[in-house]
């Protein structure tokens, strides 16, 4: 089944594979992009839809749907099988010229969607720009969809926010790496308080460190906090598990964690 995508961060290396996904599997994505220009950056259409989803590690939270086998080249999902990309039908790309800080513009890309992925994340620890980029961003997009009746949402999050809760990291990154990123884990934090205060059916996805590795559709998931050793993800193989999560309705009202 096709569907009606809006999509925040198209510019980025998680939202560039989550966009040529979506259109590949023949979805309309309607994008928000600041420079529009840099949507040619992206990745180009997969030659095949990504390959075996995740291994869970660990319990997944209650709503959690099971990550299917994959067979053949093609994602099992929710019982059906979503087509493989060999011959993708494309879907329709609608691009809007705006800011995620302004309401107005996002609710213009959320109208009439079935689903938004948000793939912003938290810029590095050197940069002053709108400190507070995600939760204006993350208040923006509840305030859009709830006006226009759109339910489900599945935003990038980050891990490291939240490693000073996690029983299996060592108590010296604990005391480095908040410190490190303080303002910028803080605005993940703030932007997942906005998300959950909403009566939206989110999905809060918190990667591991980023790199950019070709996607393996072979990673942990945990909640809340990454499987124990992992330390980091490929930005393709996010966008791959975003996809899942829509595509399987799983996780909802959860924050799974992922990391090789």
């Amino acid at each position: 089944m096709t569907m009606r995508i809006a999509l925040l961060g198209a510019t980025g290396g998680i939202g560039g594979h989550v966009l040529a996904w979506a259109l590949s599997e023949g979805h309309d994505v309607h994008v928000l992009a600041r420079r529009p220009e840099l949507l040619a950056r992206q990745p180009q259409l997969p030659a095949r839809s990504a390959g075996p989803p995740a291994r869970s590690a660990g319990p997944p939270a209650r709503s959690a749907g099971p990550l299917a086998p994959a067979e053949g080249g093609r994602v099992l999902a929710a019982g059906r099988q979503i087509p493989a990309a060999d011959t993708p039908a494309l879907g329709r790309l609608t691009v809007t010229a705006g800011d995620s800080l302004d309401p107005g513009s996002v609710a213009e890309v959320v109208a009439g969607a079935d689903a938004v992925f948000s793939a912003l994340g938290p810029r590095g620890p050197r940069s002053t720009r709108t400190p507070s980029l995600l939760a204006e961003s993350a208040a923006n997009l509840v305030a859009g969809m709830d006006r226009a009746g759109v339910g489900r949402l599945i935003n990038v999050s980050a891990a490291g926010a939240f490693i000073t809760g996690d029983p299996d990291t060592g108590a010296l990154i604990k005391a480095i790496i908040p410190r490190v990123f303080a303002a910028a884990f803080a605005d993940v934090r703030e932007m997942e308080a906005a998300i959950r205060a909403s009566n939206l059916s989110w999905t809060l996805v918190r990667p591991t460190r980023l790199v950019n590795h070709p996607a393996t559709g072979r990673y942990r998931v945990r909640a809340d906090y990454p499987p124990p050793g992992g330390r980091k993800v490929s930005r393709a193989d996010v966008a791959h598990f975003m996809a899942l999560a829509l595509t399987q309705d799983a996780w909802l009202h959860a924050a799974p964690a992922l990391a090789y």
